[in-house]
């Protein structure tokens, strides 16, 4: 068995899979309508919206193309932030579409500083781009606090948040918080191979129609046909299929059940990290990741030398360090559809691999993980 352990894709459950086999049906049917109704409300409840939900046949990359040319116009000023090597991505999308980025820079160690959202707000800043969840660095943006730091400032730029990795996996609420437009993907938290994306779209957003080129991304002919249970173009029915089917576990689990087993496993991670003596890449207690933990290497150390010795040896498959991060850290993924023992034994191949390329570390990290996942110290 392949322990595939980097933070997205994940592993898909044999549940999912099954679903996801069943015989493709007539997408103009009323049996194809049932599944859409059924589901888009149900997929609203995960991100906490009581709007609409607009899902695309792409990756996350097409639904952060689709928030902001939906809302946005040519030469349209954005502010975003340099929290890892996905924020940036997104920034260069930005000013390949014709936005004008100001961008706020940062060390990739700390998430959106929301005390310097006013100060970088001007009075042609139509939106702020923030990365829930940074994928390249296990750092967690406090979105509640952006949007108060745009409330106090009276400012009425969008807030556009991205939730790639987090959606399904942490707390996220896409109305309570006040966010315009939140853009998820099926291939991490929602446990379901790649293949779909997501928006959620606020009021204030779908109101907000930006003159930026837009047809296949446009959210209005997909909502209009969504209404009665259909898509203005062929839908992925076979992963519709696996997305009701992983709903479904998530529901019997409960949303509150599947935020808490992510902590207690981020938890138990870094104190693994911790008791071998090494640094967890994330600088503020307060922003620490649920679904990834990056593990820095000491200097002189390789962290893919490390990888690729956990993928020959232990069959393994764990993160590489993104962008500037090459080499100087790796990622271990604990979201989606995970459990107690398949932790234990990722971080026991992680211990494992890191006596094996030479890197040293003290005895007992995976202890302290079982030891807090038993429920002692």
């Amino acid at each position: 068995m392949h322990f595939l352990q980097i933070p997205g894709p994940t592993n898909v459950p044999h549940r999912v899979l099954q679903a996801m086999a069943r015989p493709t049906i007539d997408h103009r049917g009323p049996e194809f309508a049932e599944l859409t109704l059924d589901l888009l409300p149900r997929l609203a409840a995960v991100v906490q919206t009581g709007g609409d939900v607009v899902v695309y046949p792409s990756s996350g990359t097409g639904a952060w193309e689709a928030a902001l040319v939906n809302t946005l116009s040519p030469g349209d000023r954005v502010l975003a932030f340099e929290t890892g090597h996905f924020a940036m991505l997104w920034c260069r999308m930005a000013a390949k579409l014709g936005l004008e980025v100001d961008l706020v820079p940062g060390d990739w160690r700390h998430g959106v500083d929301p005390g310097l959202v006013a100060e970088h707000l001007t009075d042609e800043t139509a939106a702020v781009m923030v990365v829930h969840n940074e994928t390249s660095t296990g750092v967690r943006s406090r979105v509640p606090e952006i949007r108060a730091a745009l409330d106090r400032a009276g400012h009425p730029a969008l807030l556009l948040v991205d939730t790639i990795s987090s959606l399904g996996s942490l707390d996220y609420r896409h109305d309570e918080w006040g966010v315009d437009v939140t853009v998820g993907c099926s291939q991490k938290g929602l446990m379901l191979p790649p293949g779909l994306a997501f928006n959620a779209v606020g009021p204030k957003a779908l109101d907000h129609q930006g003159r930026l080129p837009r047809a296949y991304w446009d959210w209005r002919p997909i909502i209009e046909a969504n209404h009665s249970g259909y898509f203005p173009y062929t839908p992925p029915t076979n992963l519709l299929y696996g997305l009701a089917e992983a709903l479904t576990m998530l529901e019997e689990e409960g949303l509150a059940q599947v935020f808490a087993r992510h902590d207690r496993h981020a938890e138990a991670t870094r104190r693994a990290v911790r008791g071998w003596g090494l640094e967890v890449l994330c600088a503020d207690e307060r922003e620490h990741s649920s679904a990834l933990t990056a593990v820095m290497v000491p200097n002189g150390f390789d962290a893919d030398e490390v990888r690729r010795i956990v993928l020959e040896r232990f069959d393994m498959s764990l993160g590489t360090g993104l962008g500037k991060l090459a080499g100087r850290v790796f990622r271990i993924g604990h979201l989606g559809h995970f459990t107690d023992l398949m932790l234990v034994g990722t971080l026991g191949g992680v211990e494992m691999g890191l006596r094996a390329a030479g890197v040293p570390i003290k005895d007992g990290g995976v202890q302290r993980a079982l030891a807090y996942l038993e429920g002692g110290a």
